[in-house]
């Protein structure tokens, strides 16, 4: 049977932890009740056998005739006391009205219990004024969206005619002109009248001109805001009020689509302009796509909070039964009949005893299932009650699989390579390693990334890091760490087998044109299967893993979110493997295999140029997020840690200076940006991704809150970061390894800086765990589409 504070910890809402009953503090104290009872139990014992009229007292206790009686003298007394503002409640203090054993260990225990109920009833009051809020804040938003999809459906059945015209429909359209007209001339008047004032005043001073112009500046600010925010909102009116669909560009394809829409609109203004003079109204039809982006948006705000007012629930069952179990541990330690008299105060609570959250959770579902589900619960509960996907042993099977014959094939890999000589450096085949080589170093270094992301899955979990939370991952489609391990070991099986077998052939002396392309067509099948569009071998997580390629790339056309700069920073640690992708590419594509031509790709000008410029892109496209970031929420960090990159790419242009002319100058050049790019990325790495180096915490040199029991694997990550960083060294050193060739040198200090990623990516999402823990944020808060408006904005 498990036992329950393992039930409980499991249970409860990682990001809510510390607003639940600290049931493990609860259970110290009765510890050490139990200790001091324990202590005294000689003496206890002989005093109760000595005192005649105790026994007797206790037995008649249980006849219900005396039973009144001993209800006057209860153990304790719970009063209830306003608070001192209506947020907060009420609060329970305890009184013990009997003599216990220890009192001071009793009072320190009821304090405590006093104090978690007090915590639960407050944030739970709190929690529950949010979600309400936010409940009626999306029905009127649903409201808006059943107007504006009738006035749609009328424009469709009248055939051009406006369903506003219609009087049994009370939201009507106006176009954006009128309202930008009617605030132009507002603000001409305001102007005019401020100038008017000045004049008659004689105030032709420099305080009042600077004013003026900082209205001035104002007004054009206000001006070009409202032209760039037209490109994903137009203005209507509607319920008596104006309002705007203002649609986040948070993707690439809205920034397109929304540009094209303002071009389109622009073309075809001047014909309805004239049309609506004669009419002698302004207006305009509903957009279509646009009102399908508003409901997929009100869709999925209705689905986080009915998450979140599932949470809530959980919130409230789990509290209750923490205090029931704990008074149920104390009066079995001190005998006493704690429960039912603390209990009833418990279940009269507030957070016991409000239904606000149940009634606003059916009525959300109610309406999910009416709007969005065509009246089919089933097809709704797919979306507010995601069923788990269950993990198969048949997964767990096949992953032993593959490691085993991933072990074999490479031993048998490593043996051909050892007698035919291929990794020495007086023996190696100079094509072999030129060509083939690149393919199986691109492939190790790619799986093991991914591997290590499984084991980080793997302490998420462990940990209780909500990393499916902070990606934003499907509950239904994300990846397991099993999941994970299975596709490494059937993919390294696999390329392992292939290039064993290539091996073999060359070996044997075959080089036709056949032979030498079983690398470029293991490359290519894997390719096919990334992008392979039929819904086999996790077709969500390759999709979700090509959006995020393709929003790194296009990066400063989106909002950055945690999965796209999480992803940009593995492409930095990747630029091994990506330079040997581009190679690899280079050499297929050109035909140069057909006569095994391996140097064409590195002499040729323009080829030796995009390598370089491969070696660049991860750093600009991760410095474009964080422009990206700086210009959304406009916070100068971002520029701090675009300045991280921007030393990076420095500190790349100067090693490709040196690998060009082997001076003393350039490496002295080399160093000096290495160094200062090290420190600086150190820093970063510590106190900012980490949150670590928190001088005057309780854990030195660490932060207060730590998810990992042991402080020294803290001590030790951050040993092992700072000696992984200066892998560059050996660029300058260039240390002789024996006969091992150089290439298998570079693939080994690669995977050190994969293996120092892999760890980096723990305590990163640890960090971002603690700040939504520290916020009490655990579900998303979806932007809504419609917004109010004043007539100047």
């Amino acid at each position: 049977m498990v036992k329950f504070s393992k039930q409980f910890e499991a249970q409860l809402v990682p990001e809510w932890k510390e607003a639940f009953v600290d049931y493990w503090q609860l259970k110290k104290d009765l510890k050490k009740i139990r200790h001091l009872n324990s202590s005294n139990a000689a003496s206890t014992k002989q005093q109760e056998s000595s005192s005649l009229s105790t026994a007797l007292f206790s037995s008649l206790r249980n006849i219900p005739f005396f039973s009144q009686r001993h209800r006057d003298h209860e153990a304790i007394q719970v009063h209830r006391k306003l608070a001192s503002s209506s947020s907060k409640g009420d609060l329970y203090e305890t009184e013990l009205l009997e003599q216990f054993q220890d009192i001071e260990a009793a009072s320190e225990f009821f304090t405590c219990l006093d104090l978690q109920l007090n915590k639960v009833n407050q944030f739970y009051r709190t929690k529950e004024k949010e979600f309400l809020e936010r409940g009626e804040l999306l029905k009127k938003q649903m409201g808006i969206l059943i107007e504006l999809k009738e006035v749609l459906k009328q424009q469709r059945n009248n055939k051009g005619v406006l369903a506003s015209d219609d009087p049994s429909i009370s939201c009507t359209i106006s176009s954006e002109d009128d309202i930008s007209i009617k605030a132009e001339q507002t603000e001409e008047e305001q102007n005019n009248q401020d100038d008017d004032e000045v004049e008659k005043n004689g105030m032709h001073l420099i305080d009042s001109s600077s004013n003026l112009d900082e209205k001035e500046k104002s007004r054009r600010i206000k001006r070009e805001d409202s032209n760039s925010r037209s490109l994903s909102a137009r203005a209507f009116n509607c319920q008596g009020k104006n309002l705007k669909i203002n649609i986040p560009l948070t993707t690439p394809s809205r920034t397109f689509s929304a540009i094209s829409y303002l071009i389109w609109q622009d073309f075809v203004s001047q014909s309805s302009k004239k049309c609506s003079s004669r009419s002698g109204t302004n207006k305009f039809h509903v957009n279509q796509t646009k009102l399908h982006q508003a409901e997929k948006m009100i869709k999925g705000a209705f689905v986080e909070l009915y998450k979140g007012l599932g949470y809530l629930k959980a919130y409230r069952n789990l509290n209750m039964l923490a205090f029931v179990k704990i008074l149920k541990k104390f009066d079995k330690v001190t005998n006493k009949q704690v429960l039912p008299i603390y209990l009833k105060v418990v279940e009269s609570s507030y957070f016991n005893s409000s239904d606000k959250v149940v009634r606003l959770s059916d009525e959300v579902e109610d309406l999910f299932v009416r709007q969005f589900a065509k009246d089919d619960r089933r097809k709704a509960m797919k979306y507010l009650k995601p069923n788990q996907r269950k993990e198969s042993h048949a997964v767990t099977f096949f992953i032993g699989l593959f490691t085993g014959c991933f072990v074999a094939l490479l031993a048998g890999y490593v043996i051909m390579a050892h007698i035919t000589g291929m990794y020495r450096k007086q023996t190696s085949d100079t094509v072999y390693m030129e060509t083939v080589y690149p393919v199986l170093s691109m492939f190790s270094l790619l799986f093991l990334h991914l591997f290590l992301y499984g084991c980080n899955i793997f302490m998420w979990r462990k940990a209780r890091i909500n990393y499916s939370f902070i990606f934003e991952l499907a509950p239904t489609k994300e990846l397991k760490y099993r999941d994970v391990f299975l596709i490494c070991t059937a993919s390294m099986s696999t390329i392992v087998g292939v290039l064993f077998l290539h091996l073999s052939l060359v070996a044997k002396g075959y080089s036709s044109k056949q032979v030498q392309a079983i690398p470029g067509f293991l490359l290519l099948l894997f390719i096919l299967l990334l992008v392979c569009p039929f819904n086999i071998i996790y077709q969500s997580s390759r999709f979700r893993f090509l959006t995020a390629l393709r929003n790194i790339v296009l990066s400063p056309l989106y909002k950055v979110v945690m999965l796209d700069f999480f992803m940009a920073d593995q492409l930095c640690s990747q630029v091994p493997m990506l330079r040997n992708l581009e190679y690899v590419a280079c050499y297929y594509i050109t035909g140069s295999y057909k006569n095994q031509d391996y140097g064409y790709c590195i002499s040729t000008t323009h080829y030796r140029d995009l390598a370089y410029a491969v070696s660049f892109l991860p750093y600009y496209w991760r410095a474009m997020q964080c422009a990206r970031r700086w210009f959304d929420e406009g916070e100068t960090s971002h520029l701090v840690n675009l300045g991280k990159y921007v030393s990076a790419m420095v500190a790349a242009g100067a090693k490709v200076a040196y690998e060009k002319e082997r001076s003393i100058g350039y490496l002295c050049l080399v160093v000096a940006m290495s160094s200062a790019a090290t420190v600086y990325q150190l820093y970063w790495d510590y106190v900012k991704d980490w949150g670590l180096l928190q001088f005057h915490s309780n854990n030195p040199w660490l932060r207060n809150e730590l998810m990992l029991h042991r402080k020294c694997i803290y001590y030790f990550s951050m040993g092992l970061n700072l000696i992984l960083r200066l892998a560059w060294l050996q660029t300058v050193l260039h240390p002789n390894f024996g006969n091992i060739d150089y290439r298998v040198m570079g693939l080994f200090l690669a995977a050190l800086e994969v293996i120092r990623r892999g760890q980096w990516n723990f305590y990163r999402l640890e960090n971002e765990h603690l700040n939504n823990a520290g916020k009490f944020r655990a579900v998303k808060t979806v932007p809504l589409p419609f917004h109010e408006v004043d007539e100047e904005d």
